[in-house]
């Protein structure tokens, strides 16, 4: 009797574990295309706000020190004068917000962001979210030039087989792996370095 009765407390126990792990993958995904979409649209109004005037070059330098001043006192350190100049190069480097994989983190766009190549970026790209690749993991990659290996590797043949994996991809699993990311918590006001308690 009491084997069954802790069975049946297991089941309860799993369906719910089961519920909360879906939820926290969800709010995860969800968080992460805001911020995603949030910054995609920085860049644009500070792109916008560029071309709209004539003395382009002095004055963009002008507005994102000016911008990041003033945002990193409201929003904190996220909005620094490198990272707003990464908002604006994203809105350059993938101008349709609905190209974008919501499975990528900024981090992950922000090491894509440096590579110039736009077949290589789209094979990090594609290969990062085929694979689930971490941050540090798509920075290893790059470093040992794994496109390059790929193509000198086997020739013509494989060449198509690089250009084949920069047309396809997959999906990020863990919710834990999103929410460590410290933009995520900089774009919801978090403080990444306390912990964070539900307050019921």
């Amino acid at each position: 009797m009491k084997y069954e009765i802790e069975n049946i407390h297991q089941d309860v126990y799993n369906n719910i574990k089961q519920l909360m792990d879906q939820a926290r993958n969800r709010v995860s995904r969800e968080v992460n295309n805001i911020l995603i979409q949030t910054y995609w649209e920085i860049g644009r109004i500070i792109v916008e706000d560029e071309q709209g005037n004539l003395e382009r070059a002095e004055y963009g330098k002008k507005l994102i020190t000016d911008l990041s001043k003033r945002l990193i006192k409201e929003y904190g350190k996220g909005f620094s004068r490198a990272n707003l100049q990464n908002m604006r190069n994203f809105y350059l480097l993938y101008p349709i917000c609905q190209t974008l994989s919501s499975k990528l983190s900024w981090s992950h766009y922000c090491e894509l962001l440096y590579i110039n190549d736009e077949k290589k970026r789209s094979f990090y790209e594609k290969e990062t979210v085929q694979a689930n690749w971490s941050v540090r993991e798509l920075k290893r990659q790059i470093k040992t030039s794994l496109f390059e290996r790929l193509i000198l590797s086997s020739g013509d043949e494989n060449k198509e087989k690089v250009l084949d994996l920069a047309l396809k991809g997959n999906e990020i699993n863990k919710a834990s792996d999103i929410v460590k990311d410290p933009y995520i918590f900089e774009f919801l006001g978090l403080p990444e370095e306390k912990v964070v308690m539900e307050v019921i």
